[in-house]
């Protein structure tokens, strides 16, 4: 009984002690809190500002009891400077500037301190004004003249009110605050372009391999394919060549044979200030107006990836007018798109990000006392349209490249588009060359019954020999949602054009012929990864070009040539419901001038899910490189076999055309591996060998892939009835930089190099499976230019040798740039050492620990233990601290570590700290 009521009492005891300082924790955090925000909203009505208690918690000191530490806190030194948070030393510093959350670019920045004993704060100058964008008009001359001042320090709270700066000094963050009603609107994703990245000088190769042997009736042949784009940026200009090796084995008595191909070789630069960008060389014309076509000169063409994200594509403008601070709340179908709080007056939002082919926008706005109105704006969209204010443009002169095609004409090719209001644009363009000329103009108009485009095209084209050949060809564009029913009509466009109309294309075979050359088929030149173009012409085009008279040819092409009359194309989506799926049709129709009937293809599909299982079911009518139609029936249903990352899938599906060819196969498919580095999978099939479509029989396919840091690799064996087939791939990139030679997987155009000495292994969260190589370095594949990519890196793994000072790091590229991002790393080993003094008793809580370099490296725990990080392998640490009315103390002790100890393992240290002489504290 008496070991009980002692167990009792035991028990009592330690729950009253308990209780006491839970309720004493409560009372001293009820007075510092009462006390920090009545101080703070004292000092906030001196300063003509509004006290919250968010603020007072950010910026009120912090007191400690020592009472409450071990020993009654008789053994620490002084505090004092941990109640102010961390400590700002004067300097400049190099830090990623962010307005109102948005990252605005990289810049250094001036720290200053207005009193001796304040932490130092960020000096706004006229380069960081410049660097924000903020409008400098809005300064008067006094203010503009501080700003230039380079010795003073302007503090951004007294030129702009309510403003502030906050620096995050652990990574080198500094977010500026500034009222949305002062700043004005500014485009959502908006990045200046002083803060876009040209990268360094660099080489880049991006290379692609793979190579097919094929067994059949016993004969075995070789097929091998190498792409390469290589490029050199130098200087702010980039080179570019893309090429080909085609490689093909002997087989059946015939030689083997090797093409080598140049596609094309340019040179390109940015154009900031005009938003465009200018191509010296081989390229494409934009396709906007007129056909695409291959051109070797000159282009300059504006480029939409320079516009923030939020002033892409089309989007109407939004405008109305707040009677107090109001909500303004924008949806579509639903779904809230946006949504901001504006001042009294006249209100615009003109940076709606694009949403496909709209749908009408409903726009609530919610006044400070709760008044509600709302009203809707036309969103219905087709290519052709442009946000207000908004200029696209393109000018090219050179010579038409064409494989088909044995001259090389001259040509020359303007366009413009401007949007002019939510519900007008304007287009234009011109495009001449020898022998033949066409102008477009048109416009597009956004209405309540949807988009519309409506544009026409005049053509006259001088055939050698024959009479000339004009025309005209009008188009009309037309897109709409239809919310009620749920029905998307994506893309409806109708073209007619009369006898005389011909394309450039075509004109320029025309000429082609009239001067003697015989027409080259492309399927016999050109290729593309490997894979033959079909052949465009019919069989009786082809028999009418094999003779060798020129002007028989000509007659024979021009009867035979499809001048196309009209054209119609539709894209229709409708959704069933929840849960009913969604149906879609796709399909276009055309029909000619000099032979009947019409070209009817479609594919009209249905998918959906039900729990787990996905299905597909669709018909489609298709006409091949010979003109023969054929109507295909395709099923497919997909199925994941469980419940993990890396659960297989299953899958099914049967192909049927109306030849009675039919196509059966099983496919079980998958990853593994960290990253699902690793990707595997098989197939079996059935063929039915009907209508001509394959060989009758069952045939097996297994591949696999390993997804590696440095590149991609790829393999798969087949078999089937009377042959047999195995492929390998291999796909990477090698980046020359300052740095060295980095290889990676494949690559975009616009990359990255992170340089982090001494981080090997660490893993790029932003691309999956790349990880920091031996060098310290790793390639950032499909970076997005003119846009902030934030890249991060998982520290998880790394050595406890190694430390990053920042995980993570934004940078703006341009378009084919190489950009180099450093992180800063320290090395050396970590520490978990007992300190003890002279006299044996431990040395004071709070104390630091610093190296010879006078960095501190550690700070003093309870009972004389400290961590410290950074450690050489061998050297002296000294720890110095203060106490209340003394000087500074110091001690000081050698250490030297054990060789071999595992990096990812603290080594244990005793230390005695030997007294030296007492210098002040100092303030490393």
């Amino acid at each position: 009984m008496k070991n009980l009521r002692t167990r009792h009492g035991k028990y009592e005891t330690n729950g009253y002690a308990v209780c006491r300082r839970a309720l004493l924790g409560w009372v001293i955090a009820g007075v510092l809190t009462s006390w920090s925000v009545g101080a703070f909203a004292a000092a906030a009505a001196a300063n003509g500002a509004t006290a919250t208690p968010d603020a007072a918690a950010a910026t009120a000191d912090a007191s400690f009891d020592r009472d409450l530490l071990p020993g009654a806190g008789r053994n620490t030194g002084d505090l004092s400077r941990f109640e102010r948070g961390a400590v700002i030393v004067p300097g400049i510093y190099r830090t990623d500037i962010f307005l109102n959350g948005t990252w605005v670019g990289r810049n250094d920045v001036r720290f200053a301190s207005p009193t001796p004993n304040d932490n130092a704060i960020p000096c706004l100058t006229r380069a960081m004004v410049d660097k924000i964008g903020l409008p400098l008009t809005k300064f008067s001359a006094e203010q503009q003249a501080q700003l230039a001042d380079a010795q003073g320090c302007v503090n951004i709270g007294s030129l702009i009110p309510a403003a502030t700066m906050t620096f995050d000094q652990a990574n080198l963050r500094l977010d500026v605050s500034i009222p949305q009603a002062w700043l004005g609107t500014r485009a959502r994703g908006y990045v200046s372009p002083e803060s876009w990245d040209r990268g360094v000088n660099a080489a880049l190769l991006n290379y692609n391999f793979n190579s097919y042997r094929s067994r059949s009736n016993g004969i075995s042949q070789t097929s091998s394919f190498l792409g390469l784009n290589t490029g050199v940026n130098l200087a702010g200009w980039q080179l570019r060549n893309d090429s080909t090796l085609v490689m093909q084995s002997g087989a059946a008595g015939s030689p083997s044979t090797r093409h080598w191909q140049n596609l094309d070789t340019y040179v390109r630069r940015d154009l900031p200030s005009l938003r465009a960008q200018m191509t010296l060389g081989d390229s494409y014309t934009n396709g906007e107006l007129f056909d695409s076509v291959s051109i070797r000169g000159v282009q300059i063409a504006t480029d939409d990836r320079m516009l923030p994200d939020s002033m892409r594509g089309y989007a109407p403008t939004v405008r109305g007018v707040a009677e107090t601070n109001a909500k303004v709340t924008v949806r579509q179908n639903g779904v809230t798109l946006y949504e901001t709080t504006v001042a009294p007056g006249p209100f615009t939002i003109s940076d709606l990000y694009s949403t496909g082919y709209g749908g009408d926008l409903n726009v609530t706005v919610t006044e400070a006392d709760g008044r509600l109105r709302t009203f809707s704006v036309p969103y219905a969209s087709v290519p052709q349209l442009l946000r207000p204010g908004v200029t696209r443009f393109s000018a090219a002169a050179g010579e038409l490249h064409d494989a088909a095609l044995h001259s090389h004409p001259a040509i020359v090719q303007g366009t413009i588009q401007h949007g002019f209001t939510n519900l007008l644009t304007g287009y234009a363009g011109v495009v001449g060359s020898n022998g033949y000329g066409a102008l477009q103009v048109g416009s597009a108009l956004n209405t309540n019954y949807g988009a519309l485009a409506l544009d026409i095209t005049t053509a006259r084209a001088d055939i050698p020999g024959q009479s000339t050949h004009s025309g005209q060809s009008v188009r009309v564009g037309y897109s709409k949602i239809l919310p009620d029913s749920d029905t998307s009509i994506s893309v409806a466009t109708y073209r007619y054009s009369t006898s005389g109309y011909l394309g450039l294309r075509d004109a320029m075979t025309l000429r082609d012929i009239a001067h003697g050359f015989r027409y080259v088929d492309p399927t016999t030149v050109n290729t593309i990864d490997g894979i033959t173009i079909p052949n465009v012409l019919t069989p009786e085009q082809r028999q009418a070009l094999a003779g060798n008279n020129a002007s028989n040819n000509f007659t024979a092409y021009t009867n035979q040539l499809d001048r196309q009359r009209s054209r119609f194309d539709v894209n229709i989506n409708q959704r069933l419901g929840d849960r009913g799926g969604s149906l879609y049709v796709t399909g276009s129709a055309v029909d000619y001038w000099n032979r009947n009937g019409t070209d009817l293809q479609f594919q009209v599909g249905y998918n959906n899910t039900f729990h787990r299982l996905s299905y597909n079911l669709s018909a489609t009518r298709v006409r091949d490189a010979f003109s023969r139609y054929t109507n295909q029936f395709f099923a497919s249903f997909t199925l994941p076999l469980g419940d993990s990352a890396h659960a297989p899938m299953f899958g099914v599906s049967a192909n049927r055309d109306s030849s009675g060819h039919m196509l059966e196969q099983a496919t079980l498919s998958g990853t593994a591996g960290a990253d699902n580095a690793w990707s595997y999978g098989a197939t079996a099939s059935h063929d039915n060998g009907q209508g001509g479509g394959g060989s009758a029989g069952d045939a097996g396919t297994v591949y696999g892939g390993y997804r590696s840091p440095y590149a991609q690799f790829n393999a798969s064996y087949g078999s089937g009835k009377g042959y047999s087939q195995g492929s390998l791939s291999v796909a990477g990139a090698v980046v020359v930089h300052p740095g060295g030679i980095t290889f990676g997987q494949p690559m975009g155009d616009t990359v990255a190099i992170i340089s982090a000495p001494g981080a090997k292994g660490a893993r790029v969260i932003n691309a999956s499976g790349v990880r920091i190589d031996n060098n310290g370095y790793a390639l950032v594949p499909y970076l997005t230019p003119y846009n902030l990519n934030n890249i991060q890196i998982d520290p998880k793994g790394l050595p406890l040798t190694v430390q990053l000072d920042a995980t993570s790091a934004q940078v703006a590229p341009h378009a084919g740039a190489v950009v180099m991002l450093a992180f800063k790393t320290e090395n050396g080993r970590s520490i978990i050492a007992r300190i003890r003094r002279d006299d044996g008793k431990p040395v004071p809580f709070g104390a630091e620990v610093i190296d010879e370099k006078a960095q501190v490296v550690g700070v003093v725990g309870q009972a004389g233990r400290a961590l410290v990080r950074g450690a050489n392998d061998q050297g002296q640490l000294t720890v110095q601290w203060s106490t209340d009315g003394e000087p500074g103390m110091r001690c000081s002790f050698p250490y030297q570590l054990k060789a071999g100890q595992s990096q990812n393992a603290y080594e244990q240290l005793e230390a005695t700290c030997h007294a030296v002489v007492a210098t002040g504290r100092s303030d490393s």
